[in-house]
């Protein structure tokens, strides 16, 4: 259970650093709006993307039992590798001037994507799939919620540490699975 918990705060940490690019910009009268639309839209999509890469993944765990432990390495070498390369450029969210449901969505997907191949990892570990899941989106509710707060009052400064993080996290994650 502990990994799913550091797979959580691991994937959770690109909704965050979204968030804070979010909040650095928003006014103080729609904080509270702003908080509440990222952590439901990002949650949301972060509990289930895992969920069909699980699906996904257990239902091809079969053909590749063998290999799953490398299939899972590589993939979080991958997510993670792409998390701490973003870590370094500027983030989508500096060139987004209002944050309608739409714009939502788009970053809601691009952040979850990554949640869709992590949750492929689920099917190696001895967890309860919906509860892992859960335990993501909750996860994921709460930092995005924080991550605006944490813009708003420190500006983007944090972003690009909280997704380098995420991204070193994950690799730690996926030489785990492989080495033990």
């Amino acid at each position: 259970m502990i990994e799913v918990l550091f797979l959580s705060l691991a994937l959770a940490m690109d909704a965050f650093a979204v968030a804070i690019g979010l909040g650095s910009k928003e006014d103080e009268k729609h904080l509270l709006t702003l908080a509440i639309k990222a952590g439901l839209w990002f949650g949301i999509f972060q509990g289930v993307m895992p969920l069909i890469g699980y699906l996904a993944g257990h239902g091809l765990l079969g053909w590749v039992e063998a290999y799953a432990s490398w299939i899972a390495f590589a993939l979080l070498l991958l997510i993670g590798g792409k998390m701490i390369f973003e870590s370094f450029g500027e983030g989508v969210e500096e060139e987004i001037t209002q944050t309608s449901h739409k714009v939502m969505l788009m970053l809601a997907i691009a952040t979850s994507i990554d949640a869709m191949a992590a949750g492929f990892t689920l099917t190696l570990l001895e967890v309860d799939a919906w509860l892992a899941c859960l335990i993501i989106g909750v996860t994921t509710f709460v930092m995005s919620w924080a991550g605006v707060y944490v813009g708003k009052r420190s500006g983007t400064w944090l972003e690009s540490k909280a997704e380098l993080f995420g991204g070193v996290v994950l690799i730690l994650i996926g030489f785990k699975m492989l080495l033990f």
